[in-house]
């Protein structure tokens, strides 16, 4: 069971964090911290499976909510209070979890990914971040392709995984490959017939619940190549 720690953002609120302990018995001394998409909770189904998937496997995982979900509201938050909310996680994390001396990889679903690839730019941040994963990254708004979100990508120094669904309509793979090219570390991770949820059509074979496990396997392969 995962256990649910405080976070103080800074902006007179606190958040919840929850951490799910790694499997002693395959740790690989790894903190990694995954923060939830735009309309989802760090209590959805999607953020639960991988938080767990990844404690499975050996990597302490940390969620936890930005500030206007906490708060019940459905419209996310300003820029800057999104980025405060997760460098306060991170800053939280480490000091909720003392004895993690190992490396601090960052990510998210969706928008989650995008506010920790934006943090990771930074310089007073980046050189803290041994990693960044990034589960559908939101390219672009759907139908919208000019409007990019990938400017600051390439002053990330740190290696990015970036998981994407083949036909993800905020970045198909097609999109997604110049991005990670021109990424000073990046690797392309595709779910073939996969969606922005990383979900597959029903007609295929595989389980949604498949679907994740592989990815997880990949995630935590690559995790312990940093």
């Amino acid at each position: 069971m995962p256990r649910r720690f405080t976070i103080d953002t800074g902006l007179s609120a606190t958040v919840s964090g929850l951490h799910y302990p790694a499997d002693r018995h395959s740790a690989v001394q790894t903190l990694l911290i995954l923060a939830p998409s735009a309309g989802a909770s760090q209590y959805s189904e999607f953020m639960h499976c991988f938080a767990t998937g990844m404690a499975t496997r050996g990597i302490d995982t940390v969620t936890f909510d930005f500030l206007y979900m906490e708060q019940g509201c459905l419209a996310p938050d300003s820029k800057s209070r999104l980025e405060a909310t997760y460098r306060a996680a991170i800053k939280e994390t480490q000091l909720a979890i003392p004895s993690m001396t190992s490396r601090l990889v960052i990510g998210g679903k969706s928008m989650g990914g995008r506010i920790a690839s934006q943090i990771a730019a930074d310089p007073s941040v980046k050189t803290r971040v041994a990693g960044l994963v990034f589960l559908g990254y939101p390219l672009h708004p759907p139908g919208r392709p000019e409007r990019r979100r990938d400017q600051h990508l390439a002053a990330i120094t740190a290696p990015i995984l970036f998981v994407q669904g083949s036909r993800d309509p905020f970045g198909n793979k097609d999109e997604m490959r110049p991005v990670v090219d021109a990424c000073q570390q990046g690797r392309l991770h595709v779910v073939e017939g996969g969606v922005h949820s990383l979900r597959l059509p029903n007609k295929m074979d595989l389980t949604t619940l498949q679907v994740y496990d592989s990815v997880q396997d990949v995630i935590g392969s690559w995790i312990k190549t940093l």
